[in-house]
């Protein structure tokens, strides 16, 4: 299936088609994960000049040993058209862990790692998977992943807890630790060489397991790229059961998403002092859903207005979930409407939306213990159970602003996220980001940096510039100390670029130097979002 980055607007990926594919959430839609060492040409590193070699053979490793390793084993890869030559070790870590170490022939000296969507348990050979480990053995890396320690064919969403309750901890947090230093000392055994640097580079879910790694586990990577990450889990399980509830009273259609979506454009769209079909910062603008978008007479329901239910319940959407009169977590971003059908809401009223199927999931395995599959949301009530999902999210949030020990040890982190996000709330990474201002002090973006991506959607697509190798900037930030003041991005349809813009270190905004063409990046520069 072609990838989300070539469409000329976004299309649900088929992590989405069907009730159990939320289990993977973000992974197939992983358009800005998918763009690392396109930019290598121009790194500061020169990182994908691999002279070093091995000094065991492949078959030698299959008798490498470990704590946790209960089964290993090592294949020589032949070259093809699209993978160099490489040694594949795979094995399984305690429990029930399977991870794979692809090591080339000619190393860079550099170790690489990419995490998973949603529920994860993904097949390891999952071709996008398989695209993204075959791009980095490209570049001289060596490549790690992990299936977190379930089969999520054999043990579909949040349901592996059934077998084995201790493979939720393998899934919030220990998995993806145990592999990564696993996996760094196979590298090391297997080419006698220490590794120079080690990186990260995941969407959605796995950009929560990045965020957990810098917050638990500081000394496993050197940089972390964490795109559209799943920061708060339990508090976006609250926000999916609100705006289920809320659609329960009034459904909603996909015209009349379309309706509110021109209407939100027209109000929204030139508020940064330039139309040209993307909201850059949705924040700067306000839409009253009674009275800004047309509303159907008493007792008329059409796809060109809202009923006065149907404009509660988007009010409700974009306001995020309350209890006691507060907010208690965001709502979504305007702008993002567009790409709700089978996300937010659902195609049909016997379907659950993707966004809801994975939080009723997370409550009935995970925030209950023991499990309650048969777990009804209806009986939710804000009022009440909003602490129902504390213990769960002690262990698998990536909501600690507390970076010291990653920025002591000299980590590195971006993290990346679309305004125009249909499935994880945007408004959580940009208040991550200044959380960790607070916490860690005025020196913060020494170490980590924030670029939002105006019209982009989850992890890629919409109608925004997402097309950009930010794993290049961050290894000439680790590497060469180079921090990324601008990040360029394209927008690629039917394989041509059609528009390109600076993506600017939060919390400056691109503005038209009202020169030249405003498809071309060259024409803007960043400035304080004031100016």
């Amino acid at each position: 299936m072609p990838s989300a980055r070539n469409r000329r607007s976004r299309i649900v990926p088929r992590s989405f088609v069907g009730a159990a594919a939320a289990a993977a959430l973000g992974l197939a839609a992983q358009s800005a994960s998918a763009q690392a060492f396109t930019a290598a040409a121009a790194s500061l590193t020169d990182y994908t000049k691999a002279k070093l070699a091995p000094r065991m053979t492949c078959a030698a490793m299959a008798q490498y040993t470990a704590p946790d390793l209960v089964h290993i084993n090592a294949v020589t890869i032949e070259a093809g058209a699209a993978v160099p030559a490489h040694c594949q070790v795979t094995g399984v870590l305690a429990p029930e862990i399977a991870f794979e170490v692809s090591l080339p022939a000619h190393w860079n000296g550099r170790f690489y790692m990419i995490g998973n969507g949603g529920h994860a348990g993904e097949s390891l050979e999952d071709p996008m998977r398989v695209a993204q480990r075959n791009a980095a053995l490209q570049a001289g890396f060596a490549f790690a992943q992990t299936n977190t320690g379930h089969d999520a064919h054999k043990e579909p969403g949040a349901s592996f807890v059934m077998s084995n309750p201790a493979k939720a901890i393998d899934y919030a947090y220990r998995a993806v630790n145990l592999t990564a230093v696993t996996a760094k000392a196979i590298t090391q055994a297997y080419y006698a060489h220490d590794i120079s640097r080690s990186y990260w580079n995941s969407c959605s879910n796995g950009g929560r397991q990045g965020l957990v790694e810098a917050e638990r586990y500081p000394q496993d990577f050197d940089g972390i790229l964490a795109n559209s990450p799943w920061v708060d889990q339990t508090g976006f399980t609250l926000g999916a059961v609100w705006n289920q509830q809320a659609l329960d009273a009034a459904p909603m259609t996909a015209a009349k998403l379309a309706m509110v979506s021109k209407a939100i454009m027209a109000k929204c769209d030139a508020l940064d002092g330039l139309k040209d079909g993307q909201i850059d910062d949705p924040r700067l603008c306000s839409v009253d859903m009674k009275t800004d978008v047309p509303a159907c007479a008493a007792g008329t329901d059409t796809g060109a207005c809202l009923t006065a239910a149907q404009a509660t319940t988007l009010t409700k959407i974009y306001g995020g979930p309350v209890s006691h009169g507060k907010q208690v977590f965001p709502g979504f971003m305007l702008g993002s409407e567009v790409g709700w059908m089978n996300l937010v809401v659902p195609a049909q009223r016997d379907r659950k939306a993707a966004d809801f199927n994975l939080a009723d999931d997370t409550m009935r395995y995970l925030v209950h213990t023991p499990p309650q599959p048969n777990y009804d949301y209806r009986s939710f009530d804000f009022e009440r159970d909003i602490h129902m999902v504390d213990a769960w999210g002690q262990l698998a949030n990536a909501t600690n602003p507390d970076l010291s020990r990653f920025n002591k040890r000299g980590g590195k982190l971006i993290i990346t996220y679309g305004w125009a996000d249909p499935i994880l709330q945007p408004m959580v990474g940009v208040n991550y980001y200044e959380q960790a201002l607070a916490k860690n002090g005025p020196d913060t973006p020494q170490f980590l940096r924030l670029f939002m991506v105006p019209g982009m959607s989850h992890c890629g697509g919409g109608i925004a510039t997402d097309r950009f190798d930010a794993v290049t900037a961050l290894v000439d930030w680790v590497e060469k100390g180079k921090a990324p003041e601008v990040i360029r991005a394209a927008r690629v349809v039917d394989n041509h670029e059609v528009r390109s813009r600076p993506l600017c270190a939060y919390p400056q905004v691109a503005r038209y130097s009202g020169h030249g063409s405003t498809d071309e990046a060259a024409n803007f520069s960043c400035v304080n979002p004031k100016s």
